[in-house]
């Protein structure tokens, strides 16, 4: 019999159906996927060998869980992919506030019913995605919210004596009977508030306005929280830790490609972006990395973190600071470029927390200096280390191209130029496009010019070539006369600010 034929609970007894506990449900369908060899958390990337084995083994274990992380690790993520685990559909009786079971009914209200109509109970089907609840906590979020309170509009509509416990209008938790419960953010709850959920978690009754109800709940708690919170701003009392079995921690990308693959998959770039804008793996490559050496810099908190959100913004203004350059000199197509990540700093200052050297230093500048680290860590993957001609009588092949600005040429390189002469300008410094030839000789056209750029800008990293700001652009000249340029590089981020 199809479940949409199935509308009273006598013809769910006869097709069958057995309760089963939502733990138990979870933990079934788990298995089914284990020996199917089915993804389980599908779109989650980068925790293959780490947190997803521990997911599993907590949902094996009918465990709640706490998901412990810095910002930007896909805790909240992670918690929703969990609905795919729940049957397609579940039984309840029909006006139930609480998603009753029609064979273990709980609320008062699905009990008399049953009572009343025995097996012609009215039953509904509640499908797999409205049983996930999810609550940020925030101090204002109070016990009447998450547990209940009594309803005195309820109890004069209905003519009940505050006495009938068909007063009480359940919170969020009651209603997620055997349903995920999540809340972010746990520390932020008072503690007075974690106090109420103790019960539930173990022994699974609640207390509303001096009604001791005996609820059996049938929850999935997961929890999220970041370390940073337990010092800055609450944290978990210790007896609620304590009831929640498994304690799962996350962390961030640990390589380039894992990185790069979480930000392709979540950047929301249109069709056009794409058909207009063509973006070389060494920008992408450059993208991610400015998120690694964000992580090391001593400029950056290191206990607030660096979420995989400034990958992804960025890579969205990537788009956008390329597409609005197209559009400007009415080209059709272009690639990205060393110089459009310039259009990233917003990115980078809105998702990173400095410390107090960070703050003398001001957030844009601390974007500057993050994208030329992430040039020089990426210079030696494509050039020799510049470094290493310093140690030994070799020949240094950079030589020509310091020779050239050591004799007071400079060259000023805006953002905006269109792509024709963006070539031109590269061109102008001799040495350039042979070491690319030299080194890198079997990539593309578009890729060799990239790559002069590159060139140019790492060498400003190793401090081979002068480099300072301009409006909408850099200036590269002498590494000695660009010492006499620091005010004016001030000034432009004043005007920034």
């Amino acid at each position: 019999m199809n479940i949409s034929d199935i509308k009273t609970l006598g013809q769910l007894k006869q097709n069958g159906w057995q309760s089963k506990s939502i733990k138990q449900e979870l933990r079934n369908n788990l298995i089914e996927r284990l020996k199917n060899k089915q993804t389980v958390f599908k779109g989650v990337v980068g925790f293959d060998d780490t947190v997803l084995p521990d997911m599993e083994r907590a949902i094996l274990s009918n465990h709640n869980i706490l998901l412990l992380g810095l910002r930007g690790q896909a805790k909240t993520r992670i918690a929703r992919k969990m609905i795919n685990l729940l049957d397609e559909y579940m039984p309840v009786v029909a006006g139930s506030d609480l998603n009753d079971d029609p064979l273990q009914p709980l609320s008062t209200y699905a009990k008399n019913l049953i009572a009343e109509k025995g097996d012609q109970t009215p039953i509904e089907w509640l499908h797999r995605s409205k049983r996930y609840v999810e609550k940020l906590a925030t101090p204002d979020v109070s016990v009447a919210d998450l547990i209940g309170d009594v309803d005195p509009i309820k109890a004069a509509n209905m003519r009940l004596s505050y006495a009938d416990e068909r007063v009480i209008h359940f919170g969020l938790v009651p209603r997620a009977h055997r349903s995920i419960f999540v809340i972010n953010e746990l520390p932020d709850l008072q503690p007075r508030i974690q106090v109420a959920l103790f019960n539930i978690l173990q022994e699974g009754d609640i207390q509303i306005r001096g009604f001791n109800l005996r609820l059996p709940l049938d929850i999935q708690f997961v929890f999220t929280a970041n370390p940073e919170d337990y010092t800055n701003r609450g944290s978990i009392v210790t007896p609620l830790k304590d009831r929640i079995e498994s304690q799962i921690l996350t962390h961030y990308p640990r390589s380039i490609e894992i990185s790069k693959t979480i930000s392709q998959q979540e950047a929301r770039v249109n069709d056009t972006q794409k058909t207009i804008v063509e973006v070389p793996a060494l920008i992408e490559d450059l993208l991610e990395e400015i998120a690694f050496v964000a992580r090391e810099s001593e400029y950056v908190d290191e206990k607030s973190g660096v979420s995989a959100r400034l990958t992804i913004t960025a890579r969205e203004n990537l788009f956008s600071t390329a597409e609005r350059r197209c559009l400007i000199n009415e080209e059709k197509k272009t690639t990205a470029r060393v110089s459009d990540l310039s259009g990233v700093v917003p990115s980078i200052t809105g998702k990173i927390e400095l410390v107090y050297e960070g703050e003398q230093e001001g957030p844009f500048l601390v974007a500057i200096q993050l994208i030329g680290k992430a040039i020089r860590k990426q210079f030696t993957n494509y050039f020799p280390d510049p470094e290493s001609f310093k140690k030994r009588k070799q020949a240094n092949p950079y030589q020509k191209i310091i020779d050239w600005f050591a004799k007071d040429n400079s060259l000023d390189f805006y953002n905006d130029i269109t792509n024709e002469q963006y070539k031109k300008t590269l061109f102008l410094i001799p040495g350039l496009s042979e070491i690319v030839e030299t080194y890198q000789p079997k990539k593309s056209v578009k890729e060799k010019l990239l790559l002069m750029e590159f060139l140019l800008h790492g060498l400003a990293e190793y401090s081979l070539v002068g480099k300072n700001l301009i409006r909408a652009g850099y200036q590269f000249k002498d590494l000695f006369g660009s010492m006499f340029s620091i005010d004016e590089e001030e000034n432009f981020e004043d005007d920034y600010s």
